[in-house]
């Protein structure tokens, strides 16, 4: 089955502050935050912008949910950024795309300043976001940009968010044709450098959506390799 292009998309509105507070979450108010949101507003449609804030909201909700002690400020910038990697200015690095989110996410973080540790996670929480059953284990950041991903697209844990907590986030953030839309935007990302997919759920993608593509085999790595035995 080949993915049909959706409709053009109307170019990002000019940036101005959008609503900050929905099902008892707030984006946190610091220039960090708002200079984020600005920079992803100004370089994503608008499928990944609302997509991005989702996962900071029901990442917030998870981390509600399992009591886990986070700081708001970085798990918002990593959903923000989790997804820039998919932009057409990445798409000849030869890198996987969480690699190029991540990097953007520390070059926008250093050059504000952020401690180190910070960093570290925000790039960590970018890069694992794909990889699923590892994040779940290590700092609160991490494990929630990639439970705010799974909810939103996956719909992993999707009964553990209320029905009005969901409906007023999606109100504010709205996902028409969502499925459909996202796949696209995953296809068109990581087509051109196919062999980043190896041994990443991105392979399933490409395989459903790319005439031709023939995913990486582990055991055929391991028995094609050099080695006699």
């Amino acid at each position: 089955m080949n993915a049909q292009p959706p409709s053009a998309s109307p170019s990002p509105a000019p940036f101005s502050s959008p609503a900050s507070s929905a099902a008892g979450v707030s984006v946190p108010d610091t220039k960090l935050a708002a200079e984020a949101t600005e920079l992803v507003r100004d370089v994503t449609d608008d499928l990944i912008y609302h997509h991005s804030r989702r996962v900071y909201w029901f990442g917030s909700l998870q981390g509600r949910n399992r009591a886990l002690d986070f700081d708001p400020e970085l798990l918002y910038v990593g959903a923000m950024f989790h997804d820039l990697g998919l932009g057409e200015r990445f798409r000849s690095s030869g890198r996987r795309f969480e690699v190029d989110g991540a990097d953007e996410a520390r070059r926008f973080l250093e050059s504000r300043g952020v401690p180190e540790d910070g960093v570290r996670r925000v790039w960590t929480a970018i890069a694992l976001h794909t990889t699923p059953g590892v994040p779940e284990h290590m700092e609160p950041e991490v494990a929630l940009v990639t439970a705010g991903v799974e909810y939103d697209v996956l719909g992993i844990g999707f009964h553990d968010v209320s029905a009005d907590d969901r409906a007023e986030i999606t109100a504010l953030h709205p996902r028409p044709d969502f499925k459909r839309r996202i796949l696209k935007a995953f296809t068109d990302g990581i087509a051109p450098k196919p062999e980043t997919t190896f041994g990443n759920v991105k392979a399933d993608v490409l395989e459903h959506f790319v005439p031709g593509f023939t995913r990486g085999d582990f055991v055929r790595v391991i028995q094609d390799s050099p080695w006699d035995e």
